[in-house]
C-alpha cells in the first residue's frame, strides 16, 4: 500500500474520473485492472473472482424496509457493470434478511458472513446491529454503513465505519433550526421497540432540555398502529412540530402525515428521511421537514452538478429494479458505491476484513457519491462526517435544503454523546 500522500492523490484522481464520466488509466502506467477500475462513457465491467460483502438487510418482520433491497440490487448492477467492481473484480453480496424486532436474526446473519469470509458487512439501517458486533470483531470483519440506527453501535469507533453522520446530528440539527425559528415544542413518535426507547430516553430527552425544547414521546405498536389515534395523540396540545425521527418505511410516514392533516394538525410535520409523502400529499405536505445524510431527488435542482448526475444514475438503476428513489433505496445505493469507490481510491489489493477496515480508517478528503467530503480517521467515532441535511417542503412535490446545503450541528452539544465526535 502506498504512503498517505500517494493514497490521497490516487483518491482524487479516481473520484474525479468517476464524477466527470471520462476514461482514466492507472497513474503508474501499468494499466492493470486493480488500479483502473473507473467508469468511462461505456462503463467498465468487472471480471474475475468476486469479492464477497455481507448485507444486514431489514427485509423481515413488522419493520421491514423494502427500499434497502432495491437499493442494494441496483448498486450491485451499477458497480459490476459500470464501475468495474473493486480493483476490477465484481462484488458478490451475501444478502441476509434481519428482523429488527428479533436480535437473534442479526446474530444468525453475522455467523453466515463469517462462514462466507466476507470482506465487510454492510449495516442496512438495522436497529439491532449491535448484536452482530462481537461476532464480526472476533472474525475481524468490519461493519460498514450510512447511519448507525443503534446507539450502542454508534457509540464507539472500533471495527466499524459509517459514511453518514451519527444519528444525533439529525436530532441536533433539526432542534437547533426549530429553536432558531422560534418554535419550542416537539412531539415525536417511534415504534415500541427497545432501541426507540433508548434513543428517546437517553439522547433526545436530555438534548431537548439542553436546547430549551419541550419534548414529548409517543410510542406505537410496530405490528399495526392506528394512525388516526396516533395522530390525535400527537396533535394534542398543538406542538410546534410533530412526527418521526426514524420511520420503518416510507409508507408509514405517508400514513402518519395524512392522519396528522386529517385531524387538522397545522404545525411542522417532521417526517424523518421519508420522501414518498411529499408526492402523495402534494400541496398538503408544504411546510413539512425531512432530513438525510445526503442529497435526495426532490431537491436535486439545488444540488451541485456532479451530485445531480449521480442522483440520476441512482434513480435510473433503482427504477430498473422496479423501485422508487426514496431515501432507503438511494441511501443503500450510495453506501455500496462509496464502499467500492472509497477502496478503489485507496487502490485496495488485500480484501481480508482486517485490511479493508485498516484502509477505510485512512480514508480522508474523499468526495462521497451524493454526500459531503468524508474523513473516516477519527479514533473515537465510527462516522466519517457530522454534517447532515435538513429539507423544507416548499411547494408541491419540491424540497429545498435549509441553509442551501449541508449543516454542521453544534460541536459543543455533539461532544456530550459517546461516539458522536
Amino acid at each position: 500500500m502506498r504512503g498517505k500522500t500517494g493514497r490521497l492523490v490516487a483518491g482524487a484522481i479516481a473520484v474525479a474520473c468517476v464524477l466527470s464520466v471520462v476514461s482514466c488509466s492507472s497513474d503508474d502506467g501499468g494499466g492493470d485492472s486493480e488500479s483502473s477500475a473507473v467508469v468511462s462513457e461505456a462503463g467498465t465491467r468487472a471480471s474475475g473472482d468476486p469479492i464477497r460483502i455481507g448485507h444486514f438487510n431489514p427485509s423481515e418482520g413488522p419493520a421491514a424496509q423494502a427500499g434497502v433491497s432495491t437499493g442494494q440490487k441496483a448498486a450491485v448492477k451499477y458497480i459490476n457493470e459500470q464501475l468495474g467492481g473493486i480493483g476490477g473484480r465484481p462484488i458478490e453480496v451475501i444478502d441476509c434478511g434481519v428482523d429488527q424486532a428479533a436480535p437473534e436474526s442479526t446474530i444468525s446473519c453475522a455467523n453466515q458472513f463469517v462462514e462466507a469470509g466476507v470482506a465487510a458487512a454492510v449495516d442496512g439501517y438495522n436497529a439491532e446491529s449491535v448484536a452482530a458486533l462481537p461476532i464480526l470483531a472476533s472474525a475481524q470483519i468490519p461493519m460498514v454503513g450510512q447511519i448507525a440506527f443503534n446507539l450502542a453501535t454508534g457509540a464507539q469507533g472500533e471495527n466499524r465505519v459509517y459514511f453518514g453522520p451519527p444519528a444525533v446530528s439529525f436530532l441536533v440539527g433539526f432542534m437547533e433550526n426549530l429553536k432558531k425559528t422560534g418554535n419550542t415544542s416537539l412531539t415525536m413518535t417511534n415504534s415500541d421497540l427497545p432501541g426507540a426507547h433508548q434513543l428517546f430516553d437517553t439522547v433526545l430527552t436530555p438534548l431537548s432540555r439542553q436546547l430549551g425544547i419541550d419534548f414529548k414521546a409517543v410510542y406505537y405498536p410496530p405490528a399495526g398502529p392506528n394512525f388516526t389515534a396516533l395522530a390525535t395523540t400527537m396533535a394534542d396540545g398543538n406542538p410546534a412540530a410533530a412526527g418521526f425521527l426514524t420511520a420503518p418505511n416510507d409508507n408509514t410516514c405517508t400514513k402518519l402525515a395524512q392522519s396528522l392533516r386529517s385531524v387538522k394538525y397545522q404545525g411542522i410535520m417532521f417526517m424523518a428521511a421519508c420522501t414518498e409523502f411529499i408526492d402523495t400529499l402534494g400541496a398538503q405536505a408544504v411546510g413539512a421537514q425531512t432530513y438525510a445524510p445526503t442529497w435526495l431527488p426532490p431537491a436535486a435542482d439545488k444540488a451541485p452538478e456532479p451530485v445531480q448526475k449521480n442522483l440520476a444514475i441512482a434513480e435510473k438503476y433503482i427504477e430498473e429494479q422496479g423501485g422508487t428513489g426514496g431515501f432507503y433505496a438511494i441511501g443503500t445505493f450510495a453506501t455500496f458505491v462509496d464502499l467500492v469507490q472509497g477502496l478503489n481510491s485507496l487502490q485496495q489489493k488485500d480484501f481480508t476484513g482486517a485490511a479493508v477496515l485498516s484502509s477505510l480508517k485512512t480514508l480522508t478528503g474523499y468526495q462521497s457519491f451524493i454526500g459531503p467530503v468524508l474523513n473516516c480517521t477519527s479514533p473515537t467515532s465510527p462516522n466519517c462526517t457530522s454534517e447532515m441535511m435538513l429539507f423544507d417542503v416548499v411547494a408541491d412535490k419540491k424540497t429545498e435544503p435549509v441553509g442551501g446545503g449541508f449543516l454542521t450541528p453544534n460541536p459543543a452539544i455533539m461532544k456530550n454523546v459517546p461516539g458522536a465526535v
